[in-house]
């Protein structure tokens, strides 16, 4: 006889806010429980290749406990990212069906302005602990990306960044750093990606990792 795992969710705390609606969004949310997951978040300050971008996907079964503040500004030309998650995998069944999935948990912010980009990306997760906090913003005088990351995973990770400038001609990459990782490990990094002249150095175009 097949055992079946109900599907639970709790969500704990959940708060939208918005000052004029179009240039503002603030979340904080508080999401627990055991079963399947698969939710997305994305925002920006202004749209096409300039200003501040995040995106983040998460996927996966078993028990989760998801604490995020996001922000979007785009009169000011920020965006404000905050999570503390523990993930740990196991397959389930409900009415719908069987879910197996390992986790995955992927972000990416990008910043114009600087010429920057930050991917922090964790697939194949067995079980997975991250706290991260991201920071980007542009204006005529300054811009820079700040990341703050602390994770605990048994699986695969992609951590990276990378810094552009634009010269009278082309485009010239002033960083890089790309980290792959497999099996079970613990990581820190703080990384600021900044630029003190902003309006002259944007860059037309940003990969994410």
């Amino acid at each position: 006889m097949r055992v079946r795992f109900w599907l639970t969710f709790v969500l704990i705390s959940s708060m939208i806010g918005s000052s004029l609606a179009s240039t503002y969004i603030f979340e904080k949310s508080n999401v627990k429980g055991v079963g399947y997951r698969d939710s997305s978040l994305m925002g920006q300050t202004v749209a096409g290749f300039e200003g501040q971008k995040f995106s983040e996907s998460i996927m996966g079964s078993g028990r989760f406990d998801d604490r995020t503040e996001f922000e979007v500004d785009s009169l000011n030309n920020t965006i404000n990212y905050t999570k503390n998650a523990e993930f740990e995998y196991f397959p389930i069944s409900y009415q719908t069906g069987v879910y197996d999935r390992k986790w995955s948990d992927m972000i990416c912010a990008i910043n114009y302005d600087a010429g920057a980009v930050f991917t922090e990306a964790y697939t194949h997760a067995e079980s997975l602990m991250r706290s991260s906090e991201i920071r980007t913003w542009g204006n005529f005088t300054n811009a820079s990306l700040q990341a703050n990351i602390d994770s605990k995973i048994t699986g695969v990770a992609r951590i990276g960044w990378i810094s552009r400038q634009r010269t009278e001609r082309r485009f010239v990459e002033i960083g890089r750093s790309v980290e792959e990782l497999t099996g079970t490990f613990a990581v820190r990094k703080m990384i600021q990606l900044g630029n003190g002249s902003a309006s002259g150095t944007r860059v037309d175009w940003m990969p994410c990792l």
